[in-house]
């Protein structure tokens, strides 16, 4: 069995989105002859933890922890936030209006820590990881951003032992939705993407998770991305193993909800129809599962929709099926951001597995929009179409009330299996390590 590095900052117990793609890609390399080395954070500052994960870890995986130091202590400090208490992910806020210590601290992160937050972790890295390469070789190296800083622990690397090496983009770099908030100067711009170039041009190969990021960093630097999808890691189960449906028409997200994944006019568009269809109102629950920004909140609150809301902080991911499972409708909210056609969450993959139908509020034409079409899981509907969103919610409803929605699994689903995708990136580290022989 060849080995292979994969230089990853989440990791169990970290929950959320992004600890889930090589945690369950190294759970099934091993079925195809490579044994995983993780090389991971030992005292990392995650915004969600979940232990329930860590039953996922490969047991042929060997895992590597290391000393990270973060600058989040100081800003905790700084914005008077207690020790113990985790910073929300992808820019939430639970406060109604960001002050100046939280715009200047949007700013120093910004412009001096670059790429991002983790860039003290590279130089130690680095020492460390040469003089332990050399005690326990492997074959290859992934890394997995962001944060982008595990891009240059295996630039480094690569450039030290000449091993193969892919750069596997989870989200892009200077194309990822946020980038303009924070705020860079000139120098800092011209900084982020001197070392995204680096990145691209000097790996063996980069991944990423859809067709238009792809495109994207293709016009970057690297005119050869390949596309490995995320995907779910279950089976289909029989009728009467499946949490049961609501009673209630209820629409569930399940997530984090920044303030670009906010959604004011769907919102607008289920008032006027509690206003317009008889017994709307009181069938409607709106179940919002995950961190939720207070931007949210407000909309929802302004739109009448507050007693028609449940919102679920956190959950373990082995509890996420059962609320996927017993939802009438899934809510797929894309981020409202110049990359939005190449977003292509996590999530989509298991609500597609659930087998419950999904109406997606984003591009029409972007890469989403584009799997729901083949899989015939559900709709697309561009951000400001508010007729639109009603038409499609509407008739969700109506299906309800005559039991008439969709239960079976969604088309051709089974490519996206989290073991399928592990046989594909085995396939490509395979032939990466023979082109480079």
């Amino acid at each position: 069995m060849k080995r292979v590095l994969i230089i990853t900052y989440y990791w169990p117990p970290s929950g959320g989105s992004g600890v889930q793609r090589w945690l369950k890609m190294s759970k099934y390399l091993p079925e195809n002859d490579w044994q995983p080395v993780i090389y991971t954070t030992e005292n990392a500052e995650y915004p969600i933890v979940d232990t329930s994960l860590e039953k996922d870890v490969a047991p042929e995986a060997e895992v590597v922890r290391r000393p990270i130091v973060e600058p989040y202590t100081l800003y905790k400090k700084f914005l008077g936030i207690k020790k113990d208490d985790t910073i929300k992910v992808g820019f939430a806020s639970e406060s109604k209006k960001s002050g100046w210590k939280e715009k200047l601290s949007v700013w120093i992160r910004g412009n001096c820590f670059i790429p991002d937050a983790r860039c003290w972790w590279v130089k130690p890295s680095v020492r460390y990881l040469k003089e332990y390469l050399a005690a326990h070789p492997v074959d290859a190296i992934i890394s997995t951003g962001p944060p982008h800083s595990m891009h240059l622990i295996a630039m480094k690397l690569k450039e030290a032992t000449g091993l193969p090496w892919i750069a596997d983009f989870r989200d892009p770099w200077t194309q990822i939705d946020f980038y303009d908030e924070l705020h860079l100067t000139h120098w800092a711009d011209r900084k982020q993407h001197k070392l995204e170039y680096q990145v691209l041009t000097k790996a063996d190969k980069v991944v990423t998770v859809s067709w238009d990021w792809a495109r994207g960093l293709g016009r970057l630097g690297n005119r050869n991305v390949q596309v490995i999808q995320n995907g779910y890691d279950w089976e289909c189960l029989p009728d009467e193993e499946r949490a049961p449906l609501s009673e209630a028409f209820t629409l569930t997200h399940l997530g984090v909800i920044g303030p670009a994944r906010n959604a004011p006019v769907l919102w607008k568009a289920l008032q006027e129809l509690k206003n317009e269809l008889d017994g709307f109102g009181e069938a409607l629950r709106i179940k919002l599962v995950g961190q939720v920004d207070q931007s949210v909140i407000q909309d929802l609150e302004t739109c009448g929709l507050t007693g028609n809301t449940e919102i679920i902080n956190h959950v373990p991911h082995d509890d996420v099926r059962r609320f996927q499972e017993a939802s009438q409708v899934l809510l797929l909210l894309v981020n409202n951001a110049p990359n939005a056609k190449g977003i292509l969450t996590g999530k989509l993959y298991e609500y597609l597995a659930s087998a419950r139908p999904i109406l997606a509020i984003g591009p029409e034409d972007g890469d989403a929009a584009r799997l729901l079409k083949d899989t015939q899981a559900g709709i697309a509907v561009d951000f400001d179409d508010k007729k639109k969103m009603k038409d499609a919610v509407k008739d969700l409803y109506e299906r309800y009330l005559r039991h008439d929605l969709p239960d079976n699994p969604s088309a051709g689903i089974e490519c996206y299996s989290r073991k399928a995708l592990a046989k594909d990136y085995a396939a490509l580290l395979e032939k990466t390590f023979n082109s480079h022989a």
